[in-house]
C-alpha cells in the first residue's frame, strides 16, 4: 500500500498478450530453474567423489551442500523485488549467466574456503532464478492457463530434484568425470539463457524503487538466512545443542531473521509482503507446505541412502528410484492442472487424495528389510509419483488463489522462502530420526544378543559377524520407523488440508489479453 507523498505501488504494469514468444521465454524460465536445482542438488549426491578429486575430509566437504543452501535461501526474499527493479528480462538474465560462470569455475578450486565461498555465491546465484519462474507464471499467463504454468513451477520440486540422482549417477560412476557435476548444467543454461532473451518482454527499469527499499532489512535477513541453515544442516552431524557452533547459529539467525520479519511488516516498501499471512489459505498452506516437503523427502532420498547402507549400492544402482518418481511428473503435473480446472472438482480434496497416496507409500515402505532391492520399492514409488503432483499442484493452487496479480511476486518470494527452508529442514529431521531410532534399536538387539556374546571367547570370529548383523537390522528397523512417522504425519495434515478455503475452479470459457489489477482472487489464479 501507498502513503500520502511515497511513490506510487511498487506492483508491475498489467501482463502483454500471451503468445508463442512469451511461451518460449517461460520454458527459458523452466530451464533456468531446472540448472539452480541440479546445482544444488548434485553436487550434494557425490560428496563422496568430489572428497576423493579435491583430497578434503569428510567434515569439510559437508559444508558445501550447506554453503550453496544457505546462498540459495539468502536469495529467496529479495529475487522477485530486484527482478521488478532491474527488469525481469536483464535481471534474470545476469543470475543465470553468473551462476554458469560459476559452475564452468567451481572444479578447478582446490582451496576450502575459496570454495566454499563460490558455492555460497553459486547458491544465491541459482536461488534467485526460481522465484522468477513463479513469478513469470503468474504475471504473463491468463487463467485459462495459468494452472498449467503452476504444474511447470511445480516440477522444480517434484521432477529435478528425483531426477538428480540418475543424472549424478551418469556423470560420475558411468562416465566417470566428476567435473561433469557442475559442468552438465552449462548447455541446458546457455539455451535458457537464449530463450529468455528472447522470449521474455523488455521492460522498463525501476530505478527509484531503489530509495525505497528496506536495505536495513536486508542487512538483517542475508545473515539471519544463512545462519538458520548452517544451523540446520549440521545440526545432526555435530550434534545440535553439544555444539557451540550450532547453538551460536541457530540462537544469532534466529534474533536476525525475527529482526528482519518485524522490519519487513512495518516497512513501507517491503522486499516481502508479510500481511498476506493474515490470509488462511496462505498461512495454512504454508504451514502444510512444510509438512508436505518434508514427507516428498521419503520418496527417493530415503531408500538410496537406505540402499546404499544394506547392500552397498552405489547411485547408478539406485538411479531408477528417481527416475520412477520424477519422469512421470512431467505428464501427471498438467494432468492434475487439468483435473483442478474442473468445476465439480474441489481442490482441497485433490491434496488430501495426494497426501493419502504419499502416507500408503510410506506405510508400504516401512515394511522393509535388510533383503530389499530396487525392485521392493516399486509400489511405493508409484504411489508417491501420483501423490506429489496433486498435493503440490492443488496447495499452489489454493495459496496463489487469495492473492491480486499485483501480489504475485511477493508470494512468489515466500512460497519459495519455504519450500527451501522446508527441504533442509526435512534432512535434518530424517537424519536425526534415523539417528535417534538406530541408537535405540542397537541398545535393544544389543541386549537380546547379550548371553550369547558372553559365552564368546573374545577372538572369537562371530562376534564381528554380529555386531555387523546387528547395526544392519537397527538401520533397518530405524528405516522402518521413520517411514511410519512420516505416514502419520501425511494422515494427520489431511484435516487441516481441508480447513483451507474452497476456491472454485478458474473460469476457462475466454482467453483475456491481459489480467486486470483489479481481478477477483479466485479468477486470478
Amino acid at each position: 500500500m501507498s502513503t500520502p507523498g511515497s511513490a506510487p505501488p511498487s506492483s508491475p504494469p498489467s501482463p502483454p498478450v500471451f503468445n508463442a514468444r512469451l511461451a518460449v521465454g517461460l520454458l527459458g524460465a523452466l530451464l533456468a530453474a531446472m540448472v539452480a536445482g541440479l546445482n544444488g542438488r548434485i553436487p550434494g549426491l557425490v560428496l563422496a567423489d568430489l572428497r576423493g578429486a579435491l583430497g578434503f575430509g569428510l567434515d569439510d566437504a559437508s559444508w558445501l551442500s550447506t554453503a550453496y543452501s544457505a546462498g540459495e535461501l539468502a536469495a529467496m526474499p529479495f529475487a522477485t523485488w530486484l527482478a521488478i527493479t532491474f527488469s525481469l528480462r536483464r535481471f534474470h538474465l545476469a543470475m543465470l549467466s553468473a551462476a554458469l560462470l560459476l559452475s564452468a569455475v567451481l572444479p578447478f578450486v582446490r582451496d576450502l574456503h575459496l570454495l566454499l565461498a563460490l558455492r555460497v555465491l553459486h547458491g544465491f546465484f541459482g536461488g534467485a532464478l526460481i522465484p522468477l519462474l513463479m513469478m513469470s507464471c503468474l504475471r504473463f499467463l491468463p487463467p485459462p492457463i495459468r494452472l498449467h504454468g503452476l504444474a511447470v513451477f511445480a516440477l522444480v520440486a517434484t521432477f529435478s530434484p528425483n531426477v538428480a540422482l540418475w543424472l549424478a549417477a551418469l556423470w560420475v560412476d558411468r562416465l566417470e568425470d566428476w567435473r561433469l557435476v557442475y559442468w552438465h548444467v552449462i548447455p541446458l543454461g546457455l539455451i535458457a539463457a537464449a530463450l529468455v532473451a528472447w522470449g521474455i518482454p523488455k521492460l522498463p527499469l525501476a530505478l527509484p524503487r531503489l530509495k525505497q527499499a528496506n536495505w536495513f532489512g536486508m542487512v538483517l535477513g542475508v545473515p539471519g538466512l544463512m545462519l538458520l541453515v548452517v544451523g540446520v544442516d549440521q545440526g545432526v552431524r555435530l550434534d545440535w545443542f553439544h555444539s557451540p557452533l550450532i547453538v551460536a547459529a541457530l540462537l544469532v539467525g534466529t534474533v536476525f531473521t525475527a529482526l528482519f520479519l518485524a522490519s519487513e511488516w512495518s516497512h513501507p516498501a517491503p522486499f516481502n509482503r508479510l500481511q498476506l499471512l493474515e490470509r488462511r489459505n496462505v498461512w495454512l498452506g504454508f504451514a502444510s507446505l512444510v509438512v508436505l516437503l518434508m514427507v516428498m523427502a521419503t520418496a527417493v532420498t530415503l531408500p538410496a541412502s537406505v540402499l546404499g547402507q544394506l547392500q552397498g549400492f552405489r547411485m547408478q544402482q539406485s538411479a531408477t528410484l528417481g527416475l520412477m518418481v520424477g519422469l512421470p511428473q512431467l505428464v501427471l503435473g498438467p494432468c492434475v492442472a487439468l483435473l483442478l480446472y474442473q468445476r465439480w472438482v474441489d481442490a482441497r480434496h485433490v491434496f488430501a487424495a495426494g497426501l493419502a497416496c504419499m502416507a500408503a507409500a510410506c506405510w508400504l515402505a516401512s515394511g522393509i528389510t535388510s533383503e530389499w532391492m530396487v525392485q521392493q520399492f516399486l509400489w511405493a514409488e508409484i504411489l508417491h509419483a501420483v501423490g506429489q503432483p496433486m498435493a503440490f499442484v492443488a496447495i499452489l493452487f489454493l495459496v496463489t488463489a487469495v492473492v491480486q496479480p499485483m501480489e504475485g511476486p511477493f508470494l512468489s518470494g515466500m512460497v519459495n522462502i519455504v519450500r527451501v527452508f522446508s527441504a533442509t529442514v526435512g534432512g535434518a529431521v530424517i537424519g536425526q530420526l534415523t539417528a535417534v531410532r538406530t541408537r535405540f534399536h542397537t541398545d535393544m538387539l544389543l541386549d537380546s544378543a547379550a548371553q550369547a556374546l558372553l559365552r564368546l571367547p573374545p577372538s572369537d570370529p562371530s562376534l564381528v559377524t554380529l555386531s555387523s548383523t546387528v547395526a544392519q537390522q537397527a538401520g533397518v528397523l530405524a528405516t522402518a520407523d521413520v517411514y511410519r512417522v512420516f505416514a502419520v504425519l501425511a494422515l494427520l495434515l489431511i484435516p487441516a488440508v481441508l480447513k483451507l478455503q474452497y476456491i472454485p475452479a478458474p473460469v476457462v470459457n475466454r482467453m483475456p489479453q491481459a489480467v486486470p489489477s483489479s481481478a477477483p482472487a479466485g479468477a486470478a489464479t
